[in-house]
C-alpha cells in the first residue's frame, strides 16, 4: 500500500473515531445525568437484545430502498436530499456539543451551505461522511448494550460477507452511488485510483467501541480509564482496515469487505482488554 493511501485512512479513521468519542462522551454524560433521554429501538432498555435484531432490520429495510432508488431513479435528487438532512442533524450535534447554543446550529447551516455549493469537493464529502459517521456510530453505541452490540456486529460482519461475495448487492449499491460524490462512502484518491470505503466500516468499530465505553463507564471504572477497552477495539478495528486496503490496493477493481476481517480483530481485541481489566 503506498503511504498517501495509509496515511489517508488512519487518518480519516482516527478523526472519525476521535469526534465520535467525543460525542459518545458527552452523550453519556447526558444520559446519566437525565438531560438527554436514553435512546432506543424497540426499548429503552439499552441490554434488550430486540433493538440489535430491530436496527438490523432496519438497516436490511434502508438498503432494499436504496437498491430501488438507484435503479429507478435517474437523478440522485432524493439521495441530495437525504444526505443534507443527515449532515445537518449530525454535524448540528457536533457542533452543540463542542460549542454550545445557539453557535452550533449556526455553524451546522453554514457546513451544510458549504457542502451544497462545493458539492463536487471530495473533502467536503469526507468531512460531512466522518461527522455522520461520528454521530451515527456514537448513538448506535450508547442505545445498545454489550450483548446487543456484539450480536450487531457480528450479524453485520456476516451480512458483510454475504451482501458482497453471495447476493453481490452491496457490490451493485456501492456502483450505483459512485461518481455522485454523495456523503454514503469515504473517498481516498491515489495516482492509481480513487478508493471508497462505506461509512458503515467507520460507524460499526465506533459503535463497538461506544457500548464498551458506556458499559465500564457504568461500572464505575474511573476516567480515563474506561477509554480503554474502547481504545483496544478502535485498534483492532483500523488493523483490519488496513488489511483489507493492503489487498485492495494490490488488486484495484476488486469487491471485499472490510467488517468480517475487522469484527475478527476487534473481538479479540475486546476479549484482551476484559483480561487486562479484570
Amino acid at each position: 500500500m503506498e503511504k498517501k493511501l495509509l496515511f489517508q485512512l488512519v487518518a480519516l479513521f482516527l478523526i472519525t473515531q476521535l469526534i465520535g468519542l467525543f460525542v459518545a462522551y458527552n452523550l453519556v454524560l447526558g444520559i446519566k445525568s437525565g438531560e438527554i433521554a436514553q435512546p432506543g429501538i424497540i426499548s429503552e432498555n439499552p441490554n434488550d437484545p430486540l433493538n440489535a435484531i430491530a436496527l438490523i432490520g432496519y438497516i436490511l429495510i434502508g438498503t432494499g430502498v436504496f437498491l430501488v432508488s438507484i435503479k429507478f431513479m435517474k437523478r440522485p435528487f432524493v439521495f441530495r436530499i437525504l444526505e443534507a438532512f443527515i449532515v445537518f442533524i449530525t454535524s448540528w450535534l457536533v457542533f452543540e456539543f463542542a460549542l454550545g447554543e445557539p453557535i452550533g446550529i449556526i455553524c451546522a447551516a453554514l457546513f451544510l451551505l458549504a457542502r451544497i455549493v462545493f458539492s463536487k469537493s471530495i473533502w467536503l464529502r469526507n468531512a460531512s461522511s466522518i461527522l455522520s459517521a461520528a454521530v451515527v456510530g456514537s448513538l448506535v453505541g450508547v442505545t445498545l448494550g454489550m450483548i446487543p452490540v456484539l450480536i450487531f456486529v457480528v450479524a453485520l460482519a456476516a451480512y458483510d460477507y454475504i451482501a458482497v461475495f453471495k447476493t453481490k448487492h452491496m457490490v451493485a449499491l456501492a456502483k450505483g452511488i459512485q461518481g455522485k460524490n454523495l456523503a454514503f462512502t469515504i473517498a481516498m484518491p491515489t495516482k492509481q485510483h480513487t478508493f471508497e470505503l462505506g461509512t458503515g466500516d467507520f460507524v460499526v468499530p465506533l459503535a463497538f467501541a461506544t457500548s464498551a465505553m458506556r458499559g465500564s463507564f457504568d461500572a464505575g471504572i474511573a476516567f480515563p480509564n474506561y477509554f480503554f477497552i474502547a481504545i483496544l477495539i478502535l485498534i483492532g478495528s483500523i488493523f483490519g482496515l488496513i488489511l483489507t486496503m493492503e489487498y485492495l490496493s494490490k488488486r484495484i477493481g476488486t469487491a471485499l469487505p472490510a467488517l468480517p476481517v475487522q469484527t475478527g480483530i476487534m473481538l479479540g481485541m475486546f476479549l484482551l482488554g476484559k483480561v487486562l481489566m479484570f
